[in-house]
């Protein structure tokens, strides 16, 4: 069956917007860093700066002196308890050392509690990039429904772009369920 433009669409929408949901959950994986020091290991924290949240690496320089330290100096000296504070708040699990100029993070060896921990944190990164899939699903599966209340496209039209939508959903979940299992196989190995 020839596929109408308008279900084409909604497809090309739905599949752009998995694909989104896909690479943040990737980049959710990439900042939960394995034992190993790394300025991206921060890049999601928001500090409170002067009332409104400010990513860290816009208030300060950060570097990773060695293998095992991260060390985060500031712009500002003020904001120096803001930034502590946002890293404790955060489900890194970092305590950062703040001498009134520098903050310095040491990175500890992965225990095996906390490989457990960032397991469940990588766990429920997949849940909420599932979530993400999912609204997707749904928000193309009513515009199709739209489009066959509308009359602009057949009830079998109306149900072959359903299934070309669930296809599309189970391919994203199958590639998000892969990623989760090889982020936690890589946690567990190192």
């Amino acid at each position: 069956m020839a596929e109408r433009p308008e279900i084409r669409k909604i497809l090309d929408e739905a599949n752009r917007k998995m694909d989104k949901a896909m690479s943040l959950t990737r980049k959710e994986f990439q900042d939960l860093r394995t034992g190993r020091a790394s300025a991206s290991l921060v890049d999601a924290i928001q500090v409170d700066y002067y009332g409104s949240p400010t990513p860290l690496k816009g208030l300060a320089t950060i570097s990773v002196p060695d293998a095992r330290t991260l060390q985060i100096q500031p712009w500002d000296v003020s904001v120096s308890g803001e930034i502590e504070k946002a890293i404790l708040k955060s489900d890194l699990g970092l305590t950062p050392n703040n001498d009134g100029k520098v903050i310095r993070i040491q990175i500890p060896p992965l225990s095996e509690e906390r490989r457990l921990e960032l397991a469940k944190v990588i766990r429920r990164a997949g849940e909420e990039g599932k979530v993400a899939i999912r609204n997707v699903r749904h928000e193309a599966i009513e515009g199709i429904k739209g489009l066959e209340k509308g009359k602009s496209i057949s009830e079998d039209e109306s149900h072959h772009g359903q299934k070309e939508v669930q296809k599309l959903t189970d391919r994203f979940i199958g590639d998000l369920d892969t990623a989760v299992a090889k982020k936690e196989q890589e946690i567990k190995s190192i």
